[in-house]
């Protein structure tokens, strides 16, 4: 029966459950168009302008893209900086969130002192963070090159080194773990005991109880930790700037022009390739352009994550 044979009072209802869902549905929708839908179309609308945020925009074809995937010296170190981060950075804080998380769990006495003193470093502002990080790795005059000198270790140039700048941030994202180590304590924390007992009686060894009864369990949430993980990595900004700029001497001072990466593009990452054209080029077409690629790679990245989830979900796949 169509909407036309109806009873006038039960199209009215039918209005009346409508207008309630979108009035429900109203914030999101609001939100959802605001700060996503509009941002995306006016940057796909930008990309292919020549503008920069003064006057009108000229339409401009292809040259935007051309310039960015032809003629642009930073895209390409930067988007293989990036992926080295991914692969590298949120791996390695994955894997040491989560045992760090299971040491914690397993301790007896003194388990909320440590984890307190594993969780504060990830409330420090990433600023300062990265600005005592850089002073501590300071090949000169570091506290930490010092002690391996006098260990007889090499003492690598960290920030100001092409070969160990990514390491060194990759100890900084390790060093404020609090976040993820969080997170997987409770989630071990909701492993069923009996499946451990059941475990044991079977004679299984430790890595065979981790890997057939914890990480099944846990799986759904190191599923999450990775999928945020990459999302958040592919927006790395902060600390990747502000070490590039202590390290090579570049504190401030208004006006000051300042070329990311340092040092030899080894910092550089895909938003700070953004920042660069947009707000220190004002060439808002070739920005739009590197953010469009930022967001295809994060949304390729987390579909292909989202695929894989069975993987993460069952032990025998």
């Amino acid at each position: 029966m169509t909407t036309a044979h109806l009873a006038p009072g039960l199209r009215s209802k039918r209005r009346r459950s409508a207008l309630r869902t979108l009035g429900f549905l109203s914030p999101w929708l609001v939100g959802f168009g605001v700060f996503f839908a509009y941002p995306l179309v006016a940057t796909v609308y930008f990309s292919f302008m020549e503008y920069d945020g003064f006057t009108p925009p000229s339409f401009v074809g292809l040259k935007n893209w051309v310039y960015v995937f032809r003629d642009n010296p930073h895209l390409w170190p930067a988007l293989a900086n990036t992926l080295w981060l991914v692969l590298v950075m949120v791996t390695l804080r994955v894997a040491f969130g989560l045992g760090i998380g299971m040491l914690i769990t397993r301790i007896r006495t003194g388990a909320g002192v440590f984890r307190t003193l594993f969780y504060l470093p990830y409330l420090a502002p990433p600023v300062a963070a990265t600005m005592s990080f850089v002073f501590l790795l300071n090949p000169g005059t570091g506290p930490a090159n010092t002690v391996l000198g006098a260990l007889g270790l090499g003492q690598p140039e960290w920030f100001n080194s092409p070969a160990w700048s990514k390491p060194s941030l990759t100890l900084l994202a390790l060093w404020g773990i609090g976040d993820l180590m969080v997170i997987f304590m409770a989630s071990l924390l909701d492993v069923p005991k009996e499946q451990y007992e059941a475990a044991e009686l079977d004679g299984a060894s430790p890595w065979q109880r981790f890997r057939f009864v914890t990480l099944p369990n846990i799986s759904p949430i190191v599923l999450f930790a990775v999928v945020t993980g990459v999302i958040a990595t592919m927006q790395y900004y902060t600390e990747p700037l502000v070490a590039a700029k202590v390290a090579g001497g570049v504190i401030g001072g208004s006006g000051q022009h300042f070329e990311p990466g340092y040092p030899d593009k080894s910092t550089l990452t895909v938003p700070q390739v953004v920042y660069n054209l947009g707000f220190q080029r004002f060439d808002t077409g070739a920005a739009c352009v590197v953010a469009l690629v930022l967001f295809v790679l994060a949304m390729v990245f987390t579909a292909f994550l989202m695929r894989r989830r069975s993987g993460f979900m069952s032990p025998e796949d």
